[in-house]
C-alpha cells in the first residue's frame, strides 16, 4: 500500500494521502496484533497450518480493501472486498465499470494485489517467518496441496526465494518488453504484474482488446501468459541448462498439446464461422483475417486455460460451440506448481490415466497395474486424492451454480459464474461475460463469489477442512 503511494506521488493523482494513511493503519493493526501474540508458542503443526492459511487470507483480503475505501474509488465494503480477493485470488473480476478513470495509485494497488496472490501471500511469508522463530512447512502443503511435491531446494524457505526471483524476473523482462512494443511504462508494469500472476485485471476498459491493433502486445502477452501457466519448477531447470527434464515432463507435454489443438479448433470456427470484427469491442483488425481468427484464439485459449482471463474479444458472441467450448475449458487450469487456477492438466492426466488402466484391471483382475507419471509409479493414495478432488470440486460447482440460481440470477449466468469464480478465471458467461463487469450482481452474491474464489485458489481441501467437525476435536 505505501509502494501504491509513491506511485501515486509520483502521478501526482492527489489520492497520496489516503493511501499512506490505509498502508499505516494496515501496519498499526498488524503491529498490535503481533505484539498480542507474542508470548504465544511458535510451534505450528499441520491442522494449524490450514487455519492460518485460509484466516490468512480472509484477513489479507479484509485489509487490502482499505485503498479502495479510503480513496473512496469504491465506497462500498463489499464492493471493496469483492474487488480485493478477487485481486488476491487472481480471479480478476470486478465490480468496476469504468477503470480508466480511476486514479493510477489505485490502479496500481490492484494489479499489484494479483501479484502477490499469484505466486502466493502465504509462500512469500515462508522466506519471512523464519527469521521469527517459525517454520514454513506447514504453510507451504497448505498453499500448494496439489499431487506435485517438487522442491527445488530441500529448505523451504530457499525454494519460496528462488521460485519468487523467477516470478520476479519473468515480470521484469514482460514489463521492458511491453514498453518497448509500445506500451505505456505504467501500463506496462500494471500489465506484466497481472499476467504473471494469471489474474486479469487491466488498466484499460477493454483489457487487451484496447491493444487489437497492436498485436505485437498481444504476442508478448500471450508467451507470458504460456509461462505463468506452466510449473514454476521447469522454468528454474530451463535456468539450469536441464532442457531434458521439461521435455520429459509428461504434465507440460500434455499442456502444451492441450493448448495446440484448442487452437486450431477454435482458429478454424472463427475463420469458417465467427464474425470476430463484431466481438473485437470496436478495435480494428490487422494483417489478415487468418492472422487475426489465430492470434484471438490463442489469447482466448491461453487466457481461459491459464486462468488469466484478459481479452482480445467477446467469445460468447463468437458461435455457440466455442461458447461451450470456453465454459469447457474454464475447467482445465494450468499446471501444478503455476499461478493459474482450475483443476490443473496433472489431475485429468492421472484421472485419464487411471481411467485406461481400469479397463485392463477389469480384463486382469488380478493384475497389479500402477498409474505411472514421469516413468513413476503414482501411489494409490495420491490417486484417490485427485479423485475425491475432482468429485469435491464438481460438487462445489453444482452447489456455486444452485447458490446464484436463489438469487434468481438465470442459468446461463449461474453456471457461468460457478465455474468462472471456482477456477479463479475472470470471465464468466450471460450477464456477466468477457466485456461486463460484476456491478449488477447483488451483495450476497458478491460474498457467494468471494467464498468460491477462496475455495478455488486454496484448492478445495484447505478451507473445507474447516468445515469438517474432526478437524476441531482434540486429538
Amino acid at each position: 500500500m505505501l509502494l501504491s503511494a509513491i506511485v501515486s506521488f509520483i502521478y501526482k493523482d492527489g489520492i497520496t494521502l489516503n493511501l499512506f494513511l490505509a498502508g499505516v493503519s494496515v501496519l498499526v493493526l498488524g503491529v498490535v496484533f503481533m505484539l498480542l501474540s507474542l508470548k504465544h508458542k511458535k510451534e505450528m503443526n499441520k491442522r494449524e497450518g490450514y487455519i492460518v492459511v485460509t484466516f490468512g487470507w480472509i484477513i489479507m483480503a479484509l485489509s487490502g480493501a482499505f485503498p479502495y475505501m479510503f480513496t473512496g474509488a469504491i465506497p462500498n465494503f463489499t464492493n471493496a472486498f469483492f474487488e480485493t480477493i478477487s485481486g488476491y485470488t487472481t480471479t480478476g473480476a470486478t465490480i468496476l465499470t469504468d477503470i480508466e478513470i480511476l486514479p493510477k495509485g489505485i490502479l496500481f494497488w490492484r494489479s499489484l494485489t494479483h501479484w502477490i496472490g499469484g505466486m502466493g501471500i502465504i509462500v512469500l511469508a515462508i522466506a519471512i517467518l523464519p527469521l521469527l522463530g517459525i517454520g514454513g512447512m506447514e504453510l507451504f502443503a497448505a498453499e500448494a496441496p496439489g499431487p506435485s511435491a517438487d522442491k527445488l531446494h530441500p529448505r523451504i524457505t530457499d525454494t519460496a526465494k528462488r521460485l519468487w526471483l523467477i516470478y520476479f524476473g519473468y515480470t521484469a523482462a514482460e514489463t521492458i518488453l511491453l514498453n518497448v512494443a509500445g506500451m505505456s511504462f505504467f501500463d506496462a508494469i500494471n500489465h506484466s504484474m497481472c499476467t504473471l500472476s494469471t489474474g486479469g485485471f487491466s488498466t484499460k476498459n477493454a483489457s487487451l482488446a484496447h491493444y487489437n491493433g497492436q498485436p505485437i502486445i498481444q504476442y508478448i502477452v500471450i508467451l507470458f501468459m504460456f509461462l505463468a501457466g506452466t510449473n514454476f519448477v521447469l522454468s528454474y531447470f530451463a535456468f539450469k541448462g536441464k532442457i531434458q527434464k521439461i521435455l520429459q515432463d509428461e504434465e507440460f507435454k500434455l499442456y502444451f498439446k492441450f493448448i495446440i489443438v484448442f487452437t486450431v479448433i477454435s482458429a478454424l470456427i472463427i475463420y469458417f464461422r465467427a464474425d470476430v470484427s463484431a466481438s473485437s469491442i470496436d478495435h480494428p483488425m490487422v494483417f489478415g483475417e487468418a492472422e487475426s481468427a489465430f492470434r484471438h484464439a490463442l489469447f482466448q485459449v491461453l487466457s481461459v486455460i491459464t486462468t488469466t482471463g484478459f481479452i482480445t474479444a467477446d467469445f460468447t458472441m463468437w458461435t455457440p460451440f466455442l461458447v461451450v467450448f470456453f465454459f469447457g475449458l474454464m475447467f482445465l487450469g494450468g499446471s501444478a506448481g503455476s499461478t493459474s487456477g482450475g483443476v490443473k492438466v496433472v489431475r485429468h492426466l492421472l484421472m485419464i490415466k487411471n481411467g485406461f488402466l481400469e479397463f485392463k484391471r477389469t480384463l486382469h483382475p488380478n493384475a497389479i497395474v500402477p498409474v505411472r507419471y514421469n516413468k513413476r509409479a503414482v501411489s494409490g493414495d495420491i490417486v484417490f486424492n485427485i479423485l475425491a478432488f475432482f468429485i469435491l470440486y464438481m460438487l462445489s460447482f453444482i452447489i456455486g451454480a444452485l447458490g446464484f440460481s436463489m438469487m434468481e440470477i438465470d442459468f446461463r449466468s449461474s453456471i457461468g459464474l460457478a465455474a468462472s469464480s471456482l477456477g479463479n478465471v475472470g470471465p464468466a458467461l450471460g450477464d456477466f461475460g468477457p466485456v461486463n463487469s460484476y456491478a449488477t450482481l447483488p451483495s450476497t452474491g458478491k460474498l457467494w463469489c468471494a467464498f468460491l474464489m477462496l475455495l478455488g485458489r486454496l484448492e478445495l481441501f484447505t478451507v473445507l477442512i474447516l468445515f469438517t467437525p474432526f478437524f476441531w476435536r482434540n486429538r
